[in-house]
């Protein structure tokens, strides 16, 4: 009988050697899965930095950009106030004069301000006057 015993518990013994190797079978195939999950993950992470540092060279060019940008828009908004001094500085030389009537010009108005203009202001220019321009309102 005992060797009975004996025989019976080896092969409870040679079961539950059995169902552990089996578990741990099970458990390495999950380590492997596991193992190619984070070799996966790291992969991804890997192509993400790679991605985060093109993006923050990218961010300093368009920084860099923009502070142009704004350089450009100071240097317009200065040549802008220029242009308007320099118009309004430009229409100090010019001389309205009123009340002529319509089309009493002619077609050569530079002539006819010539001939009006030392008539109206009772002097005589020597030389005579000349205008760089000329033109009706």
């Amino acid at each position: 009988m005992a060797d009975k015993e004996h025989s019976t518990t080896m092969e409870r013994i040679l079961e539950e050697i059995t169902t552990v190797s089996r578990r741990i079978e099970g458990m390495d195939a999950s380590l492997t899965s596991l193992t190619l999950e984070t070799k996966s993950t790291r992969s991804d992470i890997a192509g993400f930095q790679s991605r985060v540092t093109g993006l923050k060279q990218h961010m300093g060019s368009l920084e860099a950009q923009a502070t142009a940008f704004q350089d450009r828009d100071q240097d317009l908004l200065y040549l802008r106030s220029k242009l308007t001094d320099m118009e309004d500085r430009s229409w100090r030389d010019n001389i309205r004069l009123l009340g002529i009537p319509e089309n009493e010009e002619g077609a050569d108005m530079q002539a006819f301000l010539s001939s009006i203009l030392p008539k109206l202001m009772s002097l005589d220019f020597d030389p005579p006057l000349e205008f760089q321009w000329a033109h009706r309102v």
